[in-house]
């Protein structure tokens, strides 16, 4: 919906009431993506689309009828022998498309999501068509049970867009998440053979993935293919021109003085969600030295782990990865990293988001 901010506001600032189209679900070789939104007011004009016209014509008139009736509809449409060409996608493909109604009373949530400059994802219930505009720290519109609210965080957080399902029978909760936001970014410094591994589990949990090396031999795309970019810069260079966030978690695993100090001394004072510095327990003692001898304070060491990761008591560089991959989820989720079995009260523990 929110490539149709420039059609859409103009149809806000008239208070207009309007129905909205959005794909979400696809399979096969559907056309568009998730998200993917067609908009028709009640005199009929259509903007934006969701099939490069394979189903418009059908869509369309979904929007019709729910403009008539006032209440959200979904439809799937997909391939079929019988009358592919009514349908529209001869390709092969299925989509799943959910219409519901803006009215005036409901354009406030709807501009939180186009005029938006951070992280902000709409939730809509695939039942009511109710509408939440969700932030890293904020929500505006209809209300949703608390943890469906921190799943969709959580989907914020890594720019996910998809249905999902909460609770079961009477209490079952249908929505559709619909994130605008880049994938977070996990900076892995130091191409050795655990940074290979360390990449692959960043990838797997939604992170867009950096491999950084001064080394040219070694910084290569052959050696780290799961890597999103493979950067040949000096670490500290290059981590002073990139950008970082509050979601970003640097990875520093060349324990090697000359890089790490450097590095760390502009990691630790970085906005990041987490550093995490590779070494053993003397090479963690003499890097604090090092570090308190450049300026850092107390409050600034302390936001480095070191060494790196839980003790899981891993040997090998995949082992060692789960371990790295499993701190930074208990430091960004809030968790005890103890096992379940040991603690009581809420499992899930970031219902209530903090900073």
């Amino acid at each position: 919906m929110r490539d149709l901010a420039a059609e859409l506001l103009p149809w806000h600032t008239a208070g207009k009431t309007y129905a909205v189209a959005t794909v979400i679900g696809v399979s096969g070789s559907a056309p568009r993506p998730p998200g993917a939104a067609l908009a028709v007011d009640a005199e009929g004009v259509v903007i934006g689309s969701i099939s490069g016209g394979c189903v418009e014509g059908a869509v369309y008139e979904l929007c019709r009828e729910a403009l008539r009736t006032g209440q959200p509809v979904r439809e799937t449409f997909g391939y079929s022998d019988d009358d592919a060409f009514a349908v529209g996608l001869t390709c092969g493909g299925k989509i799943e498309v959910f219409v519901q109604i803006v009215t005036p009373a409901e354009h406030d949530t709807i501009e939180a999501l186009l005029r938006s400059a951070e992280p902000v994802a709409l939730v809509r219930d695939l039942n009511t068509g109710a509408a939440m505009a969700l932030g890293p720290w904020w929500t505006l519109g209809a209300s949703f049970d608390p943890v469906m609210a921190a799943e969709a965080r959580a989907m914020l957080d890594i720019g996910a867009t998809g249905v999902r399902v909460i609770g079961c029978g009477d209490g079952e909760l249908t929505v559709f998440v619909e994130s605008y936001v880049p994938p977070p970014r996990m900076i892995v410094f130091g191409a050795i053979d655990f940074a290979a591994a360390v990449t692959r589990m960043g990838r797997f949990l939604g992170y867009h993935v950096t491999v950084c090396d001064a080394r040219p031999v070694f910084a290569t795309r052959a050696r780290f293919p799961d890597a999103h970019e493979v950067v040949v810069e000096w670490p500290d260079r290059y981590l002073a021109r990139t950008a970082v966030d509050s979601r970003t978690v640097l990875c520093v695993l060349t324990h090697d003085a000359k890089f790490d100090i450097p590095l760390l001394e502009n990691a630790l004072r970085l906005p990041v969600a987490y550093v995490g510095a590779m070494g053993s327990r003397r090479t963690h003692e003499d890097r604090m030295a090092s570090l308190r001898a450049a300026g850092l304070s107390e409050a600034e060491l302390a936001v480095l782990h070191s060494p790196i990761g839980l003790d899981l008591g891993g040997r090998t560089a995949e082992e060692t990865a789960v371990a790295i991959a499993a701190e930074i989820v208990a430091v960004r989720r809030g968790g005890s990293a103890r096992p379940l079995n040991t603690t009581d009260g809420a499992i899930h523990r970031d219902l209530v988001p903090t900073r």
